[in-house]
């Protein structure tokens, strides 16, 4: 009997090998509520913790940290400068040993004839002065992004992939470099579309190569256009809009203009309905997407980061309502999926390939499996261990239909229906 048992748990249960990229890390990005949300900083600081990211991304804007020009700009000493809000987030992360992975963005009025902040400085030394700062400022951070959507016309006037380049990116580049020859930067951030008065991402890359952009990475949002978009399938095939179910196209686009330039999503997620009833997904299809996405960035080739934006809801209902929390900080499935994902790979015949990882803890984790069927939980074989980056992949006999959930730590993740 126990050997029959033996042989047939073999049979049910075999463990693929789980070969993850050397490269990929999920984050999260939500500067506002690291900084003023519910509770003190060192609680907020736990709760990123107990969600197992590997980075968090932070804006430092040139606009506010530098309100009135510096003397010496190069120097991030100068009186002029007001690092106070840097300070606080990047050591609090230092201090966590959590990677951060940093924007900077905003033109401070001194330096573009008074206009507002989304509006390009007139000068690319000002901006590579203030590059070179903040590199020296805070030597330990290794990932830089030059500024944040800049093909979006509120985001950066004039909306110029030339002007991006020539005035910004370039400049910013060679002196995050001279500050550093390790620092790595990145470069586009661009939007998934482009839209009135802006440039969709397809064009911006082509301008980029053409005004002969320097970059380590390639950094882009592939937010999805529609609710109905999931991370695989419903994209265009003709259109300029690059999201995450068309992601190939991204990393062909960049190939051709820079080479195998590494790619950074620094932006993505689902908002949820409630509270957004036009644009939001249940909180269960979030936790679901949430899941596919990491997979797909996972498999992706030469793709460095996927960062989950928001934390916690914005306030207002036509703000952004990707968070992994309500405003009201209650907890949505995607809390739970967060720090355990998992997503079914494939299907061949009554045998289904599951993926997840664990991203709590460090190096390999113990994980087990669930199933039910309408019934009871139960468990798939024993306790496994995942690789050292915290992924698995596991081959079950289990019938469409199937509900499967992963366990690690302590925690249960979103249970996952089998297709």
């Amino acid at each position: 009997m126990l050997t029959a048992i033996v042989a047939l748990v073999a049979f049910l249960v075999v463990e693929a090998r789980a070969d993850a990229s050397p490269y990929v890390q999920y984050g999260i990005q939500d500067d506002a509520w690291l900084l003023g949300g519910p509770g003190t900083f060192d609680e907020r600081l736990d709760q990123v913790d107990a969600l197992g990211v590997d980075v968090v991304r932070v804006n430092l804007r040139w606009d506010q940290i530098a309100a009135k020009r510096p003397t010496k700009p190069t120097s991030h000493l100068d009186p002029a400068y007001r690092w106070a809000v840097g300070d606080v987030l990047l050591g609090g992360l230092r201090a966590r040993g959590i990677a951060p992975v940093v924007t900077l963005v905003g033109t401070p009025r001194w330096a573009n004839r008074g206009r507002a902040a989304n509006w390009a400085p007139t000068s690319p030394s000002s901006f590579a002065n203030f590059a070179y700062a903040a590199a020296k400022r805070y030597p330990y951070v290794r990932r830089w992004v030059i500024w944040n959507e800049p093909n979006k016309v509120w985001q950066l006037r004039p909306t110029s992939a030339k002007t991006y380049v020539r005035i910004l990116l370039n400049p910013g580049y060679d002196a995050l470099k001279r500050a550093n020859r390790a620092n790595i930067v990145a470069g586009g951030v661009t939007a998934p579309r482009g839209g009135s008065g802006s440039v969709s991402p397809v064009d911006w890359i082509r301008g980029m190569d053409l005004a002969r952009a320097r970059l380590d990475a390639y950094a882009h949002h592939p937010y999805p256009v529609s609710r109905s978009e999931t991370p695989t399938a419903g994209g265009c095939r003709f259109c300029e809009n690059i999201t995450m179910a068309n992601l190939e196209r991204l990393l062909v686009l960049v190939s051709r203009a820079f080479g195998p330039k590494r790619i950074w999503l620094t932006e993505y997620g689902y908002q949820t309905n409630p509270p957004d009833r036009m644009f939001g997904v249940s909180q269960a299809t979030q936790a679901r997407y949430l899941s596919e996405a990491s997979l797909r960035a996972y498999r992706a080739a030469r793709v460095d980061l996927l960062i989950h934006f928001l934390v916690r809801d914005e306030a207002h209902v036509g703000r952004w309502q990707s968070g992994l929390f309500t405003f009201g900080n209650a907890p949505k499935l995607s809390a739970s999926a967060f720090p355990l994902p998992l997503a079914q790979l494939s299907r061949r015949g009554a045998t289904a390939t599951l993926w997840g990882q664990v991203r709590t803890g460090s190096g390999r984790q113990a994980y087990r499996v669930r199933y039910s069927r309408g019934g009871a939980w139960r468990w798939l074989g024993g306790t496994r261990t995942t690789s050292a980056r915290g992924f698995f992949t596991l081959k079950a006999r289990l019938a469409r239909g199937t509900s499967v959930q992963l366990w690690s730590r302590g925690m249960l993740g979103v249970p996952l229906r089998l297709r």
